[in-house]
């Protein structure tokens, strides 16, 4: 059997490509555990800075969760498909959105459900031209269970969220830039390029400066602004003294590149 999840590391960037083209790259149990353990040995390597996340083939970049698969939880009662379904998903995405490098989706085809809520998860997103985005949980009679009913909203506004979330209706890569889901649309053959550029731009600065960022908006989003002010200060205060800060100052009053 192939990988679920082919990994290389090029330029300090980590391309993930969820790896089930024949099954539109649908989210089952083992490509869930792979991922994970993907993130848990590129987050300690050093010569990582960035993540980009894609989907194999030419049509998905994941169709959504293995409905054949979890149906089977379903079947088999409340407490599994909780255990088995939801909490692998929610943990999945919750890795994504918390994770200390930047993570950036390239949506090269369908996102369909799970495969949305991924990209919602994750900190940055273009997609192809090819692109399309749907919420259709509402379809098979269930809501999302991956954090699609929390992020999503929060994300684009209560009301379109809703919209998205109880119509199940697709849409456009051009809707989902105009709601603030994708950072940018290209061009298809263009994707993987402009994932990387992006990539570079955030990978020249101090990467314990974009984790303290990272943490400090991620977590900041669920909180009071007067909670969130605190882990803002906090994630300034892990730096003090730090090379990064330390040579960034020098760096600026000699009006010089700094060393990163």
């Amino acid at each position: 059997m192939p990988d679920n999840i082919l990994v290389d590391v090029a330029d300090n960037i980590a391309l993930l490509t969820l790896n089930r083209p024949a099954r539109l790259n649908a989210l089952n149990y083992a490509l869930i555990d792979d991922l994970m353990a993907a993130l848990d040995r590129i987050e300690t390597d050093a010569a990582v800075r960035a993540v980009i996340l894609t989907g194999a083939g030419e049509r998905a970049f994941s169709a959504g969760a293995d409905i054949h698969e979890f149906s089977e939880s379903v079947r088999a009662g409340r407490d599994a498909a909780i255990r088995d379904f939801v909490r692998r998903g929610q943990a999945m995405t919750a890795r994504l959105e918390a994770f200390a490098k930047p993570v950036i989706a390239a949506v090269n085809g369908l996102a369909y459900g799970g495969g949305c809520e991924v990209t919602e998860a994750t900190h940055l997103a273009i997609a192809s031209e090819r692109a399309s985005f749907a919420k259709p949980e509402i379809r098979l009679g269930m809501p999302p269970t991956f954090g699609g009913t929390q992020r999503l909203p929060r994300l684009i506004g209560r009301k379109r969220g809703l919209e998205l979330l109880v119509t199940g209706d697709p849409f456009s890569p051009q809707r989902a830039l105009e709601i603030g889901l994708v950072n940018a649309v290209v061009p298809h053959h263009e994707l993987l390029p402009a994932a990387r550029q992006l990539a570079q731009r955030i990978i020249r600065h101090s990467p314990d400066a974009v984790a303290a960022i990272i943490t400090a908006a991620t977590r900041g989003l669920n909180m009071a602004i007067s909670e969130g002010l605190q882990v803002e200060s906090e994630q300034f205060a892990s730096l003090v003294g730090s090379p990064a800060l330390t040579d960034g100052l020098a760096a600026w009053r000699a009006s010089r590149p700094p060393n990163v």
